[in-house]
């Protein structure tokens, strides 16, 4: 398989019966699609999403109305993920706290699948380093732990308010709070949002590869709106980010001209 590095270019034959046909020039960077409620925000994106399958396969879509140009041309495969913001619960809340079960909505299986990643990508940094060192590599392995510092420092800042810190000694993602330990479940729903979206980014490991994101904004405060996109730049600068919003904070901070109308991309 050869993946490619980002998305130049999208055009969707049909958005709606025979409707609208869309032609979307991409950024490398980051793309933000704006419009009213119902314009086809994020029926452009599914319609994009769901014939590329499984993340870790991404396989480009050929034919079925959809027509994807990549970096390089020949690439066949692209690495991606999808952040929804729709929290929803899985079970009931009640069965739930019977059972001790702590999966019980959307954005905690989010973050149950992603602790199994951050496991695997630990393992792989760790065995890098070792490797890096015995080559006399120092360097090398400094910049390959400082990533995961990174990661623990953003989510440190942002949960100062209430006086949440990462325990940074846990092979999974576990929190103090005034002497208590917490696991991701126990966060608000927009603590977890914020957690899902950076540790999906750094478990990408650097790599060359598509964020989607659907109105992440739903359950973030303010400040983190603004913040989120310089965020994920810096945590990976090799991701290309796609994304829905309502939100002007999400492109306060000088992201305007990543932009684009609905309207500006339909024929």
């Amino acid at each position: 398989m050869k993946y490619a590095e980002y998305i130049r270019r999208i055009e969707i034959d049909s958005l709606w019966s025979g409707r609208k046909h869309i032609v979307w020039e991409l950024d490398r960077k980051v793309n933000i699609l704006s419009g009213v409620n119902g314009v086809g925000k994020s029926t452009i994106l599914n319609r994009l999403i769901t014939p590329l399958g499984f993340p870790d396969k991404g396989e480009l879509p050929r034919g079925n109305g959809v027509k994807v140009d990549v970096v390089p041309e020949d690439a066949t495969h692209i690495r991606y993920d999808v952040i929804r913001s729709i929290d929803r619960p899985l079970i009931n809340a009640e069965i739930a706290s019977k059972l001790d079960f702590n999966v019980a909505t959307e954005l905690d299986l989010q973050l149950f699948t992603l602790q199994r990643r951050y496991l695997d990508y630990q393992v792989n940094i760790a065995n890098r380093m070792i490797a890096a060192l015995q080559e006399g590599k120092a360097e090398e392995a400094q910049r390959l732990s400082s990533v995961k510092t990174r990661f623990q420092d953003m989510i440190d800042r942002l949960f100062s308010e209430t006086g949440k810190k990462i325990v940074r000694t846990a092979n999974e993602i576990r929190f103090m709070q005034m002497g208590e330990e917490l696991t991701p479940y126990k966060l608000s729903s927009g603590e977890k949002q914020i957690l899902v979206i950076l540790l999906t980014v750094l478990v990408e490991d650097n790599q060359p590869y598509v964020l989607f994101m659907d109105e992440p904004e739903v359950s973030l405060h303010i400040d983190w709106q603004q913040q989120l996109l310089e965020l994920i730049t810096t945590l990976n600068p090799n991701a290309q980010i796609i994304l829905t919003t309502h939100s002007p904070a999400m492109i306060m901070n000088g992201w305007m001209d990543s932009v684009t109308e609905v309207s500006e991309i339909e024929g």
